[in-house]
């Protein structure tokens, strides 16, 4: 993907016009325009400010390095998927080569051999699909996992140190030592509160990218 892809890519999911893209970068549209055809690429002075109103840094918008990224873990995922699906195939076709040579030729020895032979190679199937695709798939997942959980403990610990300031600062205001305690209830729901809405936009999120 080149970079005037990337940047047509990059405006079309954040919704907004070459003209809006332009005042925000202080550009005219022609020249917006002719970054995402390929006529011209941003001047060095407006690579910061693209990477910072897109949340991305210079490397995904000159390389690609996130697609790439992206790709692989998209191309992990299907080739678990294939093979998972290969091997659940072979296990059906042995059972059908017993019922088929019993019937047909009545040769029920060569149908059980032709069983075993065909579960031996789903089943090694599936092993190599574990160790080798299975594995990725599970580091990803547990990368992202990870991401996301170091989010909401920040997000929870940043509530915490509102909550003792606003504590102290309201006890020693009010000399209410005795029902600002209160306070900490709020903040303990606050940090439930946080904790589903952060569950229900990534859970929107996966939608939108299942869509």
């Amino acid at each position: 993907m080149t970079i005037s892809e990337r940047l047509y890519n990059l405006r079309k999911d954040k919704k907004i016009s070459q003209e809006e893209l332009a005042n925000i970068l202080g550009v005219s549209r022609q020249t917006i325009s002719k970054w995402e055809t390929g006529e011209s690429t941003p001047d060095f002075d407006k690579i910061v400010p693209l990477c910072e109103y897109f949340k991305i840094t210079s490397d995904e918008l000159l390389s690609g390095k996130k697609d790439i990224i992206e790709a692989d873990k998209t191309e992990n995922k299907k080739q678990f998927a294939k093979n998972l699906a290969i091997s659940v195939a072979l296990y059906i076709s042995s059972i059908i080569m017993i019922i088929f040579f019993s019937t047909a030729f009545d040769l029920a020895e060569l149908g059980v051999c032709l069983f075993f032979f065909i579960n031996a190679i789903a089943t090694g199937l599936i092993i190599y699909n574990g160790i080798v695709y299975g594995k990725k798939v599970e580091k990803e997942n547990e990368k992202e996992k990870k991401k996301e959980n170091m989010t909401i403990k920040l997000i929870c610990e940043i509530i915490d140190i509102i909550g003792v300031i606003v504590y102290f600062l309201v006890s020693f205001t009010t000399g209410a030592w005795h029902i600002t305690w209160i306070i900490f209830l709020i903040v303990a729901l606050c940090q439930v509160i946080a904790k589903l809405i952060y569950g229900i936009k990534n859970e929107g999120s996966e939608g939108e990218e299942n869509e």
